[in-house]
């Protein structure tokens, strides 16, 4: 009988698993590899987009946008529905909208946005304790945030949106400027299907120009933007009369 004995199984056991642990390894260490290439690719497209978009806001600065993301998302939608997209447009300067326009609108849809600084924090604490006490949950997004989300977002809850609505809403502020950010939102969201800026939706709704609007019109036509597509001055009136008392608040 030969003095050496043969491996036993439990020695054969042990080396299967260390020969299968040599082979994960590379695996895991391939899979580490390719996992921080994505994250810095997308960091990288993160920040990519985010100076495409601080470059565009120093643009619209002083020029009208040609397309939104909302809008490019409606034709978009249209196209894959395959229905017909019929979009009417008008941009107009602050000095040629009825003042009553803008006021209505910052009374329906922003109440501090002249003095905050694109969060309004007390609505923001407000909105929450809301919800956690069991009530709606409501947005409380401003003006500012509202426009950066038509301008480089889409109409839809998205994390990643929302993440550059906060990053992009300070630079707006920084860049644009109060007045600036009011005349591009009024001229740039949606007033109904296919209905941009306070120009059309005013000719749409009400047959006038946005010069020509009353103070009754323009609070009916802040009373559509919760809801645009679906809201129309016929069946908002209770929603118009509270805008009017919000506008009566202010002085207006």
């Amino acid at each position: 009988m030969s003095g050496q004995q043969g491996a036993g199984p439990t020695d054969a056991a042990a080396d299967d698993v260390a020969s299968s642990r040599r082979a994960k390894a590379p695996a895991t260490a391939g899979a580490r590899v390719v996992a921080r290439r994505l994250v810095r690719a997308a960091l990288l497209l993160f920040a990519a987009y985010y100076a495409f978009a601080v470059l565009m806001l120093v643009v619209f600065r002083f020029v009208a946008p040609p397309i939104t993301g909302v809008q490019l998302q409606r034709r978009v939608e249209a196209l894959v529905s395959g229905r017909d997209y019929d979009a009417t447009r008008s941009f107009v300067s602050m000095d040629a909208m009825s003042r009553h326009a803008p006021r209505a609108v910052v009374a329906a849809e922003d109440g501090r946005f002249w003095s905050h600084a694109g969060f309004d924090v007390t609505e923001m604490r407000a909105a929450a304790g809301e919800a956690l006490s069991g009530g709606r949950v409501r947005g409380a997004s401003t003006i500012s945030q509202q426009l950066v989300k038509n301008l480089f977002g889409c109409a839809c809850r998205n994390p990643v949106r929302k993440v550059y609505d906060v990053a992009l809403t300070p630079m707006a502020e920084l860049i644009l400027g109060k007045d600036r950010i009011l005349e591009l939102y009024l001229n740039l969201v949606e007033w109904g299907d296919g209905v941009y800026g306070i120009d059309a939706a005013a000719r749409h709704h009400y047959g006038v120009s946005a010069g020509q609007l009353s103070r009754t019109q323009a609070a009916g036509l802040a009373a559509l933007l919760p809801a645009p597509r679906h809201r129309t001055p016929g069946n908002t009136a209770t929603y118009r009369a509270a805008i009017q008392r919000r506008m009566s608040a202010h002085g207006w």
